[in-house]
């Protein structure tokens, strides 16, 4: 009898399950699910790319043994993303990459300027209260801080409910930034304030100062974003 493709993927989830911490696995392979199986390949969906990076780069090992005990040594995993039917990716063996991912917008030799960043100290990873709602979020800025502007998920929006922890949570990626290095400049703002100074840029002609100060800035937060939607 041949195994249907969401039976195979279930017994990939079994032995995963027994190798990785549970809340590792509600978090990363629970939302998973398993598409087709055809010529010994077995197609998985991953909610977005995200999704897919941080499975590459802490479970890539595991779902290798994994698929070579279920499928035998000519299985394969494929993944589709959904992001936009547009630039859905499918990929068999994930391949790593050792170059960074460079900033378009730095200009060389421009000098380096110490920014204020605007930073609320004590928001930070530390005490950021993780639950089922925010977790995603969690990861995506914990991989962010470690690599501000290599990963493939940049710009980062956060999205969720009141009291979800997104200030919060916008901060500790700006603090731990910092702290990784402190160079590195940093500026959190709301996009009241951000709006107020291209407004008042325009108003006083000064729009090539406004520029120039971003083009100081590594890495951008900004607050309610979604009020520039109108």
């Amino acid at each position: 009898m041949v195994e249907s493709h969401v039976s195979l993927w279930e017994s990939c989830l079994s032995i995963i399950r027994s190798n990785v911490p549970e809340k590792s696995f509600s978090t990363w392979f629970k939302p998973i699910k398993a598409i087709k199986f055809n010529n010994n390949v077995l197609t998985i969906q991953v909610p977005n790319r995200f999704f897919y990076d941080w499975i590459e780069e802490h479970y890539l090992g595991i779902l290798k043994k994994t698929i070579y005990q279920v499928l035998g040594p000519k299985g394969q995993l494929e993944y589709k993303i959904v992001v936009d039917s547009s630039k859905s990716k499918r990929k068999s063996e994930p391949e790593f990459s050792s170059k960074d991912i460079k900033n378009p917008f730095v200009i060389p030799g421009l000098k380096k300027t110490k920014i204020q960043s605007n930073l609320i100290e004590k928001y930070i990873f530390e005490n950021y209260i993780e639950g089922d709602c925010n977790r995603l979020g969690r990861s995506a800025g914990l991989s962010i801080s470690a690599k501000p502007g290599g990963t493939a998920f940049n710009p980062l929006v956060i999205y969720g409910d009141v009291g979800l922890g997104k200030t919060h949570l916008a901060h500790a990626i700006g603090n731990e930034i910092k702290k990784n290095d402190p160079s590195h400049n940093v500026l959190y703002l709301t996009t009241e304030s951000f709006t107020t100074q291209i407004v008042s840029a325009i108003k006083n002609g000064t729009m090539e100062d406004l520029v120039n100060f971003y083009q100081l800035i590594d890495t951008l937060i900004v607050d309610d974003i979604q009020f520039l939607a109108g």
